[in-house]
């Protein structure tokens, strides 16, 4: 009798060596490269693993189908609703990724041609070099879902010019190749049908001297200019509109600034923002003027903070209803808790940013000599006794 053929495992995130270059592959097409906590453990060995050798002198990121990383994976967190703390340590283990992803040792770059989302997207604005196409969409929809914005960007996005950190983060919206290398987030642009070739090129390079990477990336690159209808463009109004105190405030300005000429961009502005979770979108805004006067580490620490209260249902399950309504029962049709922004409690935003004991904040090496220091197993949610 004939065995029965298995499909063998695909391994979610493939890495490579070749010479002096690393190359990572997120490799979840067909779940769009999401993150789950097998992907941020195989990151994690890697990066540590690779920064250690000094035979390893440049690390290449990219993923594999349409998209580079995709942000994280909403059934996981919507399967773990029921049981405490199901994902504590995928989100813990994530945060700390990203702090050494910013504070690399090595030369690196992200060869990015699709959708680089939310926590997806942290794989690719800190990199040394970040080379994205005409087939990129990068966005940070976290308040549509009732979450907030994280993964560092509470950090990233406050450090955008004026007031376009808080429209990002609050309306979601979405920004094309050239959009992110007018802000900063991309560092180069390239046709996708040159993204192949350059990787290519930087394998033959075999070198992580960052000069040396950044004239063969200039090789391929083009210089781009914005679009007529980008919002960057809209710079003036965003200002006016988001350096508001509240967000009921900035809402009534878009709605005064809607009614003038030229101006019917912001209806959908607008649409977006009333159709968000209100309890997100408090919490968000906060958070981004915070991160104007934080550290990258001290933002990372209250994004744990504030992701925790928030799978724990401290104040809302809008998380939880905001994942349902767009990945599980797909009506998009979400019934917020609160409903409106007026009904939100200053008291229970501010119970979401409340500091954890110090044992069970998020630790995050200070000195090079424990750079690889304040790992998940070492930590006091690892020793369930102790919690």
């Amino acid at each position: 009798m004939a065995k029965d053929l298995q499909t063998p495992v695909e391994e979610v995130v493939i890495g490579e060596e070749r010479g002096h270059v690393r190359l990572i592959t997120l490799n979840r097409p067909r779940q769009l490269n999401v993150i789950s906590s097998k992907v941020v453990s195989l990151l994690a060995e890697y990066l540590e693993k690779w920064e250690r050798d000094d035979d390893a002198e440049l690390v290449l990121i990219k993923g594999a189908g349409r998209a580079f990383c995709a942000g994280g994976d909403l059934t996981m967190f919507y399967a773990g609703r029921t049981s405490k703390d199901a994902c504590l340590e995928v989100v813990y283990r994530m945060y700390w990724l990203c702090f050494h992803i910013h504070s690399y040792k090595k030369t690196q770059v992200a060869l990015v041609n699709g959708i680089s989302m939310g926590g997806g997207a942290s794989f690719m604005v800190p990199m040394t070099f970040s080379v994205v196409t005409e087939k990129v969409v990068f966005a940070t929809p976290e308040t549509s879902i009732g979450f907030h914005t994280e993964c560092g960007f509470s950090h990233m996005l406050s450090h955008l010019p004026g007031h376009l950190g808080e429209y990002l983060a609050l309306t979601g919206a979405r920004l094309n190749g050239k959009e992110l290398v007018a802000i900063g987030f991309a560092t180069h642009f390239v046709s996708s049908e040159k993204m192949n070739e350059l990787e290519q090129h930087l394998l033959r390079i075999n070198s992580g001297d960052r000069n040396t990477v950044k004239a063969g990336i200039e090789d391929f690159s083009i210089n781009v200019q914005l679009d007529v209808d980008s919002v960057l463009n809209k710079q003036s109004i965003i200002d006016e509109c988001f350096s508001k105190n509240s967000v009921e405030e900035i809402i009534k300005s878009l709605e005064t600034e809607s009614g003038k000429e030229g101006n019917a961009w912001i209806n959908s502005v607008l649409t977006g923002l009333k159709k968000s979770s209100p309890l997100a979108l408090k919490i968000t805004l906060r958070s981004i003027r915070e991160g104007r006067n934080q550290t990258l580490s001290e933002s990372l620490r209250k994004e744990f903070r504030v992701t925790m209260n928030i799978l724990r249902t401290a104040v809302s399950s809008d998380m939880y209803e905001g994942i349902r309504a767009l990945a599980i029962d797909k009506d998009n049709a979400p019934k917020w808790d609160p409903p409106s922004l007026d009904k939100v409690d200053d008291e229970k935003v501010d119970l979401v940013f409340r500091p954890f004991q110090e044992e069970l904040e998020l630790t995050l090496p200070e000195t090079d000599d424990c750079r690889w220091g304040g790992k998940f197993e070492n930590s006091a949610y690892a020793q369930p006794q102790n919690v």
